[in-house]
């Protein structure tokens, strides 16, 4: 089947500030004040063939590319970031199945999964959480299953499920994977009932399964013995790509409503997003959401180029996507005051509140804050202290938009990053223009010095009797300063094109990304950058007036104007 492309979804999806549109904002916000599934956007969706997105070609799906997924799901997710449970949960169980399925595996869950249904994904437990090691639905010796799991996606509804059970006692090691039919589980054997209930993303099918001495047959085992949590991880690495697209596509929704109402409100005489304060805050937010684009769409082409090190890049990408959206989002209820509370009348008729329900959910969906920067805090030392050694070809590759991408191969992810940060180890060289840029250029060359920094911090960090905090605070600075590092890749690799409606080789964007990142990696209120945001805040504007998306490719939106209403 032939990809689809954000603009036919748009187009097929019509505009969602329609307040008859059955897939627009009205009926999102409708669905979330009954708490139900969206269940006629999903089907509308899989005629679309949206689904098969991430799909390999070679299972019957239509995936080429993840920056190409990433855009494609975020024009989806503006309008109901439900849509990605609903039609993507899946993706977690189908790349484990690409690790280390066996043909059969593989054959059937792309019949499932082409067809519109879902293979579900049985990981964590509510007793341990994040402490995966600490799991306990144990497979024994002769093939029975007993625990139970929770938070399982799609778990009411789905076909199969990938289950991780320990089969072992001590270790990564003593985890391994099955693959079950649901109808073929004997009755009374397997127990799905609804999970504890969410304050956002409400409605979407997530499920407790119970094992009750359920029945494993030999063939349902995933690979080997003892590899299952090890898949599992690698895995996710993929999973947090989409799940920064379901930030983006909130952000995108959060920022264009603030925007619309602050263009249309008066106060006094004055328009209030010409308000000094409004339009900062809305600088803020609108730079935010420029940062979160770079670094999601750096993100899902360096899966491509660099997989090896994206133990470390994905979730430092996952949890600036997410804190730089969560920031935009409460700068965007700051502009719109007591609207931003109400449930009812314009703006959005109850639209802000689901967003700021929903990005709490998508913030930790796949790992709190805390696990997502411990996950990497230990591979830090290898990234950060030493001398790594760049890849000019690599990085060229990333970070220029139109440049052809090798084919995505999950097999090269792995468990921890081997060697230099690749945005990391390039940046002397990207940051050799500081001279050029003028007041830009400061900034570029304190993002060389904060950089050269790090090693010294992660050492410090794991001195004896230093604050049990410290590593995982140099996890977090390491994260915000990979993303200006993505920044000033993306800027100096695109200079001959337009990126987010600017002319070519505009240094006004970039400028404000590196501001409003240097601040949030010192721990600061990007505010104190005041006037350096505000070319941020034009970009955005103008690709509203233009109809676009808010991101560096060009997006035409289903309607020339979005006003959420």
């Amino acid at each position: 089947m032939r990809a689809l492309t954000p603009e036919e979804l748009e187009e097929r999806l019509g505009d969602p500030a329609d307040a008859t549109n059955p897939y627009g904002f009205a009926a999102a916000v409708a669905r979330d004040e009954r708490e139900e599934f969206p269940e006629e956007l999903c089907k509308e969706l899989v005629r679309a063939g949206f689904h098969l997105n991430y799909l390999p070609v070679e299972w019957g799906g239509a995936f080429e590319s993840f920056d190409r997924s990433l855009t494609l799901v975020r024009s989806a997710a503006r309008r109901d970031v439900n849509i990605m449970p609903g039609t993507m949960f899946s993706i977690i169980a189908a790349t484990c199945l690409q690790l280390h399925g066996s043909e059969e595996q593989r054959r059937r869950a792309a019949e499932i999964l082409c067809g519109g249904g879902a293979v579900a994904f049985a990981l964590t437990e509510a007793a341990h959480g994040s402490d995966l090691l600490a799991g306990e639905v144990r497979l024994s010796p002769d093939g029975v299953l007993n625990g139970e799991k929770w938070m399982v996606g799609l778990g009411r509804r789905c076909e199969a499920v990938y289950v991780v059970a320990r089969t072992g006692e001590r270790g990564p090691a003593a985890f391994s994977a099955v693959l079950l039919e649901t109808a073929d589980v004997p009755e009374g054997r397997l127990e799905r009932v609804p999970a504890p209930r969410t304050g956002g993303m409400r409605g979407i099918d997530l499920a407790t399964l119970r094992f009750h001495d359920t029945p494993v047959p030999a063939e349902a085992l995933v690979g080997k013995e003892g590899e299952g949590l090890e898949a599992a991880v690698k895995a996710q690495q993929a999973v947090r790509l989409m799940s920064m697209a379901g930030s983006l596509g909130i952000a995108d929704t959060a920022v264009r409503l603030a925007l619309d109402f602050a263009t249309e409100r008066r106060v006094g005489r004055t328009v209030l997003a010409e308000t000094p304060y409004a339009e900062r805050e809305l600088a803020v937010a609108s730079t935010a959401l420029l940062a979160a684009d770079a670094v999601g769409l750096s993100a899902a082409r360096g899966v491509h180029v660099v997989p090896e090190a994206f133990s470390v890049w994905a979730l430092a990408a996952k949890h600036v996507v997410a804190e730089a959206s969560d920031e935009l989002i409460r700068r965007c209820g700051t502009v719109l005051a007591t609207r931003s509370v109400l449930r009812e009348g314009a703006p959005g008729a109850g639209l802000f509140q689901k967003l700021q329900r929903d990005s709490a959910v998508v913030r930790v969906i796949d790992a709190s804050t805390l696990a997502n920067l411990r996950s990497y805090a230990g591979q830090l030392p290898t990234l950060t202290e030493g001398e790594g050694r760049p890849d000019p070809a690599a990085v060229e590759k990333v970070f220029t938009l139109d440049a052809e991408l090798p084919p995505y191969d999950p097999a090269r992810l792995d468990m921890f990053a081997r060697g230099a940060d690749p945005v990391l180890a390039g940046l002397p060289q990207a940051a050799a223009v500081a001279d050029e840029l003028g007041e830009v250029g400061v900034l570029v060359r304190q993002l060389a010095d904060a950089v050269a920094g790090l090693g010294e911090l992660t050492r410090a960090a794991r001195k004896p009797g230093a604050d049990p905090n410290a590593l995982v605070d140099a996890a977090e600075r390491y994260a915000w300063l990979h993303a200006a590092a993505c920044c000033l890749h993306l800027w100096r690799a695109g200079r001959d094109r337009s990126l987010y409606g600017a002319e070519p080789g505009d240094t006004g964007w970039l400028g404000a990304v590196l501001g409003y990142l240097l601040a949030r990696a010192d721990g600061v209120d990007p505010r104190r950058h005041g006037a350096l945001l505000t070319p941020a805040l034009d970009a955005v504007r103008a690709l509203r007036d233009s109809g676009r998306l808010f991101t560096a490719l060009p997006v035409r939106l289903a309607a020339s104007h979005q006003t959420a209403r």
